[in-house]
């Protein structure tokens, strides 16, 4: 049995070629069921997300999942190939590890795709597509993300700039909850700052944009209120959390405005989120008491720091991963090598059997002290010839040559 894994990611691929091979999740279904009943294939499974599309099967044969993943897209085989990476048996188990563990993602240590990977892994069970020795890697993987997960911090720092300014609004506010924020602009960065906010417990989203219509989006996106943009500095006195984006060619915000901001907040600590280009905010407006303003080149260095933390948690990480392969593969090399044990203690005892009866008449009448006598014997004498082959086969399960002597020797096949 060979473990075989196809795919492709945000390394090989453009996003237009990972568009065009992702499975809508109401497909997947008939595509397992289409995939499990591939000539070759024993088991299969199908991971995809907007990162990341790949199939892992177990073949006894000859199987060509590239060719499958063209077909089940109606595009050529030949198109998509560039863009393809192809693992067998041991790297491919290697390979799972490293999806699960968070250690092949765009942003290392993000904890989004274990639960894209479990989803997918249930989809393929309950399809009936994975059930042995496919069925046995996955759950080890998942194991061995929660290993990574306990062992290291990889997954502890910030090393997105949205996700870097919420964990910063954490440390100067201690706890987020009932605090109030405001945007200002309505870009994408923004948006997920904000959604970072709001999952950290933020009180009250208000949203104010020179566009009315997308101010009124950004509101409904978080239930939010809408403050009018010629105005949004006289609503500051009761913001937390200032988050700016706004595509103006100048400062919307200055050091005077923002020093009669703060002596109406009554000297309450107040965090400025600047992640325009240009810049929204004027610089000095730091140099006031309990006003802490960060840029997108701030937050770019708190970015740059975490991921270095995280390269040196990720190396601890690919020791466990490379640990946990080794167990899998002698674990599956001896579950491998259990149907042929078996097979060979059968053929050694069907000759022994054979044998006993082939001189039984010649041996007359036996009391049941010597039939015993003949068991033990003959069984003796076969668990001798037979112990040295059973040990080499489990110390040599993964030398394909020496399994197949074995098997032609004792014509196990036969």
């Amino acid at each position: 049995m060979r473990l075989l894994i196809t795919g492709l990611n945000h390394n090989t691929a453009p996003v237009e070629i990972r568009e065009r091979l992702a499975f809508a999740a109401d497909r997947l279904a008939a595509v397992l069921s289409e995939l499990k009943t591939t000539p070759g294939i024993e088991e299969g499974f199908i991971l995809s997300t907007c990162n990341r599309v790949e199939i892992a099967a177990t073949v006894d044969r000859e199987a060509d999942l590239v060719e499958f993943l063209a077909h089940a897209h109606q595009m050529d085989a030949k198109v998509i190939r560039e863009y393809l990476y192809q693992y067998e048996d041991r790297d491919a188990i290697r390979h799972l590890f490293r999806v699960a563990s968070s250690l092949d993602s765009m942003v290392v240590g993000e904890p989004q795709i274990l639960g894209q990977l479990k989803a997918a892994y249930e989809t393929a069970k309950t399809s009936g597509a994975v059930n042995g020795f496919l069925d046995a890697v996955l759950t080890r993987a998942f194991s061995v993300a929660k290993r990574v997960r306990t062992e290291t911090d990889i997954g502890q720092s910030a090393v997105s700039v949205s996700y870097a300014a919420v964990e910063l609004a954490k440390q100067i506010f201690g706890s987020l909850k009932g605090k109030k924020v405001l945007l200002v602009g309505a870009g994408k960065m923004s948006e997920l700052a904000a959604r970072h906010l709001e999952r950290g417990g933020v009180g009250e989203i208000l949203v104010t944009n020179r566009s009315a219509e997308r101010a009124r989006q950004m509101a409904e996106v978080f239930n939010g209120r809408i403050v009018d943009y010629m105005n949004f500095v006289a609503v500051l006195p009761e913001i937390d959390v200032l988050i700016a984006s706004s595509g103006a060619p100048h400062y919307i915000l200055h050091k005077e405005e923002m020093k009669r901001v703060i002596g109406a907040r009554k000297n309450r600590p107040m965090f400025l989120i600047d992640i325009a280009v240009p810049r929204n905010i004027e610089p000095a407006v730091n140099e006031l008491d309990n006003v802490f303003l960060f840029d997108i080149d701030d937050l770019q260095k708190v970015v740059e720091t975490n991921r270095q933390g995280r390269m040196q948690e990720a190396q601890e990480a690919e020791q466990i991963v490379a640990e946990e392969v080794d167990r899998m593969v002698t674990r599956l090399k001896a579950r491998e090598m259990g149907p042929m044990i078996v097979s060979l203690q059968q053929q050694l005892e069907n000759i022994r059997t054979a044998e006993v009866e082939r001189v039984r008449g010649r041996l007359g009448a036996l009391t049941p002290q010597q039939e015993e006598a003949l068991e033990a014997l003959t069984r003796g004498i076969i668990n001798k010839i037979a112990h040295g082959p059973i040990s080499e086969l489990r110390r040599e399960a993964g030398n394909r040559h020496f399994v197949d002597v074995i098997r032609r020797v004792f014509r196990l096949d036969a």
